[in-house]
């Protein structure tokens, strides 16, 4: 009989995540950043002011609509910036890291092992600056568990390269430790 035993681990002592350095986004994500923000606010630009053309009731109200409209789309600016800023990620010998967030921070960390499926996102706005999202998925999800935007698309590939060799090594190993089983 095998004697059981369940040591304490010393927390302290593990190593910090917090100390990798982290590749930061590609500086020309910070663009499409731009070009989404103008977007999705030039949509709302136009409605609103559709509304305040052709609805009564908003006449009263324009000094005040214009006045939210731009407090927000500082704040939507502040909050984009600040994100694209402490947004990086780092490949080690055994997982993934990604840090990402702007009021709160979060940082998604994944074994190898544990990753089944890898895939480029290349939206329109994208691809006219050359980048990439790297798409990853680990086994129960539907949609991916980690997306990495703004990689230049050549190391993007690479990177996806790199994520495929670790899965193809993870199914070999599996195959052999089934046939060692069988024997």
């Amino acid at each position: 009989m095998q004697d059981f035993t369940n040591n304490t681990i010393d927390t302290t002592q593990l190593p910090r995540f917090e100390e990798v350095e982290l590749s930061p986004l590609h500086q020309s994500y910070i663009k499409i950043i731009w070009i989404n923000i103008a977007i999705v606010f030039g949509v709302v630009a136009i409605l609103a002011g559709l509304a305040m053309y052709f609805v009564e009731e908003t006449v009263n109200y324009k000094g005040y609509i214009t006045i939210g409209y731009i407090l927000i789309l500082l704040l939507t600016i502040t909050i984009q910036v600040v994100s694209y800023r402490n947004r990086g990620f780092a490949f080690r010998t055994h997982d993934v890291i990604y840090r990402s967030g702007a009021i709160a921070i979060t940082t998604t960390i994944i074994p190898y092992n544990r990753v089944q499926h890898v895939e480029l996102h290349e939206g329109w706005v994208s691809r006219i600056f050359g980048l990439a999202t790297i798409n990853i998925f680990t086994a129960g999800g539907v949609s991916s568990d980690l997306k990495i935007p703004g990689v230049e698309k050549e190391h993007a590939e690479a990177i996806k390269q790199l994520l495929v060799g670790k899965i193809t090594d993870q199914e070999q190993k599996q195959e052999e430790k089934e046939q060692l089983n069988e024997e």
